[in-house]
């Protein structure tokens, strides 16, 4: 399928050369206290330091570990700085360029033949869909449900019986453009899903008496320009009024207590909630699919990386949901799942004391809307790589994460109405 641009933006792609990240460092930080945790966000005032965990400033606390980017000029700045206090400090990325390059560790196996070993860019997963739908026509259908601001579309990929209405997950991946492993993952789910059915146990199982509705790229146009131009975006490419700076952070942009976190109000910030709740094409559009499917939609489970943690509601309170303890249940059940394949270890819990506080959250919203099991997955790693996982991790990182959804899907079949 062919993806026409306006001419004008075409130029504009054209003008801007992509970003480069040479010499670049990842540091590491872990404030002993509160003084500290001052210190780092002293630093940020200061300097252009890009937050890869937590996603922004005002999460930073005492005793939290602390990732951060810094260009090659200010590095020394930051370095000398944290030297000063006595702060306990190490650098997980020397050179960030020569890490995007080596995280493309696998060779195609057949050229032209879509690679679930490999990131795959926007024009070849959308291919990929058709390629599901023509392969397995009984299985898998396409929904366009809507378009983003740069006209892309947004397809769903329904798994499981074409017309029957039954219970349903909806699962989505690359809500943050620069988190590839996510979509990775959503590509590898309806793989397996319909390679194994009639095989494995479990999945014939699932899809006998299940759907799924799968969001290969819930952000296309960020991931588009993570591709293209800027291996480190993570919010989408709308225009804000009054501001040069460009994008929404999507997982801020949803009406789950969006306003709580003064924070988030910068249109300069990577975690920017937007102008207004659902101010977004791309979250209207899947807010609109799950509301008009709320019916069937029994788990809502989003993929993000990284940090290995697996969470559920709530970001915006420390309140716990009246059902805590079976969320909890249906984690650890998933984590154990998961841990079984390579001993990879993760931890879960609600998202504001296992992760930090946030506002606007997907996940939120869709506990809040009815839907009473809904969990992210932080994948792979722990830091050493961050966003850059390199290719030779994903199939590990699917076959573990399969198996969790797997087994959470099989309990909410057993437990669920």
């Amino acid at each position: 399928m062919k993806l026409i641009l306006p001419m004008s933006l075409i130029a504009t792609t054209l003008a801007i050369a992509p970003v480069r990240f040479d010499r670049e460092k990842v540091f590491r930080v872990k404030p002993q206290d509160e003084k500290q945790a001052d210190i780092i966000k002293d630093l940020a005032k200061a300097n252009e330091l890009d937050f890869w965990y937590p996603s922004a400033t005002h999460h930073v606390a005492a005793n939290m570990t602390v990732d951060f980017r810094v260009s090659e000029k200010e590095s020394q700045t930051i370095q000398s700085a944290l030297d000063q206090n006595n702060m306990h400090y190490e650098i997980l990325i020397h050179d960030l360029q020569e890490e995007i390059e080596k995280q493309f560790d696998v060779k195609e196996d057949i050229p032209g033949r879509h690679s679930y070993a490999k990131y795959n860019n926007w024009e070849k997963i959308v291919a990929w869909t058709e390629k599901m739908m023509d392969k397995h026509p009984e299985m898998v259908s396409r929904i366009k449900i809507g378009s983003t601001v740069e006209n892309n579309p947004l397809y769903v990929l329904k798994i499981g019986e074409k017309n029957e209405k039954r219970k349903a997950i909806f699962m989505d991946c690359g809500i943050h453009a620069r988190e590839w492993v996510s979509p990775a993952f959503c590509q590898w789910f309806v793989y397996q899903a319909t390679k194994t059915y009639g095989r494995n146990k479990i999945m014939t199982k699932l899809l006998d008496r299940m759907n799924f509705y799968i969001l290969p790229v819930f952000n296309v146009d960020g991931y588009i320009w993570s591709w293209t131009k800027n291996r480190m975006w993570r919010k989408n490419r709308s225009k804000n009024q009054n501001s040069k700076c460009i994008g929404t952070d999507l997982n801020r942009n949803f009406n789950a207590s969006w306003n709580s976190i003064s924070d988030t109000k910068n249109p300069c910030a990577e975690n920017y909630r937007g102008s207004a709740p659902e101010s977004e094409k791309e979250t209207k559009a899947v807010t609109d699919f799950i509301r008009s499917h709320l019916n069937e939609i029994k788990v809502y489970i989003t993929f993000h990386s990284y940090s290995q943690m697996l969470l559920f509601p709530y970001g915006y309170t420390s309140k716990l949901p009246p059902n805590h303890d079976v969320l909890a249940k249906v984690a650890k059940i998933g984590t154990d799942a998961l841990s079984t394949r390579y001993e990879t270890r993760y931890i879960y819990g609600p998202i504001k004391s296992t992760i930090y506080p946030t506002s606007g959250s997907s996940l939120d919203w869709a506990y809040d809307l009815g839907i009473k099991y809904t969990f992210a997955f932080e994948l792979r790693d722990k830091g050493k790589y961050g966003f850059l996982l390199p290719e030779s991790q994903i199939k590990p990182t699917c076959r573990e994460t399969m198996l969790a959804v797997k087994f959470i899907a099989k309990y909410i079949l057993k437990h669920t109405s």
